[in-house]
């Protein structure tokens, strides 16, 4: 199995604790196309893949996304 096969979803509390932001901050940054958008995981529910938000942050560090 690859390592997308144990891609986690994130819900915003994790995603809020991870990342350092407030939670408005991370959908303002989605609208700008700054932030990796959230997947749907029911008809009232949705999350972040764990790796992109792990390689948001890493390109973070890299200074790459502003």
């Amino acid at each position: 199995m690859t390592a997308q096969s144990h891609d986690r979803i994130l819900r915003l509390k994790t995603v809020v604790d991870r990342t350092g932001l407030s939670s408005s901050t991370i959908y303002r940054k989605i609208e700008a196309g700054t932030f990796p958008r959230q997947v749907r995981i029911s008809a009232r529910c949705s999350g972040w893949r764990e790796s992109e938000v792990e390689t948001w942050l890493g390109a973070l560090k890299e200074g790459e996304w502003r």
